[in-house]
């Protein structure tokens, strides 16, 4: 159902409405430039390269974010896109992270079977949980003095199912950082007892660097969310300036966690195997170099 109305008394909640719209187009802006500064790197470093799984999970997480955060602009309808958008892409990264610790855990199957185990029951959680809350989500369209809004409404127990959805993703996220964390600091203590390092060391680090800043977002932006879910007047107070700029910062944060630092996790590690590739190839030719010298000076010095 439309409500159209001119009444004055609106005049508040569209000055709300046009401050919240702010934060949308802040993160569409924020995704879509740190797109532009990585795109040499990922045409260099991804479309160039072998495809592979963790190719189409860039991919996907890439440009599903920027699309995510273009319909953020926008209402009802699109609300509902996002919510499933939400979930393939919070799947896809959370892929991503397992073939991480896979790797770190030198490709261990039961750390494998475990992490493929919860991260089943957390997502099956997470379907079923994004289906009631699509039932259970309602859109009402004001025209107000000329501008278009559109309400989001909840019924039953969607805001509890919502707080439980992201209670298991803190549980997620924590359990992957103490897993990636507790393997790294193993391995560098064997590092220091064998007087090694080098690229294993280095590897370790980069892979550490770019889940730590991933999961320091995630910590923030779930910080957002618990203030949004306990604070009193969120689920009676529509127009309240301050509800939505939590929801605005809640967005902006959500946005570079997910569609910017998760597509890092997979650029960061390829960038740094590529420099070791150069690297490598430098020191080649270099040696390759050296070595026809040698052969030329040995040759003209016996003529």
């Amino acid at each position: 159902m439309t409500i159209v109305s001119n009444d004055p008394a609106w005049w508040p909640a569209i000055n709300v409405y046009r401050f919240s719209s702010y934060f949308g187009v802040a993160a569409f802006v924020g995704v879509t430039y740190d797109w532009s500064l990585t795109f040499g790197q990922e045409v260099e470093l991804i479309w160039r390269q072998h495809w592979s799984l963790m190719t189409v999970l860039y991919l996907s997480a890439r440009y599903l974010g920027i699309l995510y955060a273009a319909t953020s602009i926008l209402r009802f309808i699109i609300y509902i896109v996002q919510i499933w958008v939400g979930v393939l892409v919070s799947a896809l990264l959370w892929v991503i992270i397992i073939a991480r610790l896979h790797a770190m855990y030198q490709q261990s199957r039961k750390i494998l079977i475990f992490l493929i185990v919860t991260f089943l029951a957390i997502n099956t959680f997470d379907g079923v949980n994004s289906v009631l809350m699509t039932i259970h989500t309602s859109g009402e369209e004001l025209i107000l003095s000329g501008t278009y809004l559109c309400t989001i409404g909840y019924t039953g127990d969607a805001l509890v199912l919502g707080s439980a959805a992201w209670i298991l993703s803190i549980v997620w996220e924590t359990l992957t950082l103490c897993l990636a964390v507790w393997i790294a600091v193993k391995h560098f203590r064997e590092l220091r007892l064998h007087a090694a390092g080098g690229i294993i060391g280095d590897c370790f680090m980069v892979l550490m660097k770019t889940h730590v800043a991933y999961f320091a977002t995630f910590v923030a932006v779930s910080c957002f969310q618990i203030i949004i879910d306990s604070s009193p007047t969120s689920s009676t107070s529509q127009y309240s300036l301050e509800d939505e700029t939590l929801y605005g910062l809640f967005a902006i944060l959500e946005a570079v966690q997910v569609f910017v630092l998760g597509p890092r996790l997979i650029l960061g590690v390829r960038e740094y195997h590529a420099k070791l590739v150069t690297d490598s190839d430098a020191a080649t030719d270099v040696t390759s170099i050296a070595f026809q010298e040698r052969v030329h000076i040995s040759t003209s010095s016996s003529v």
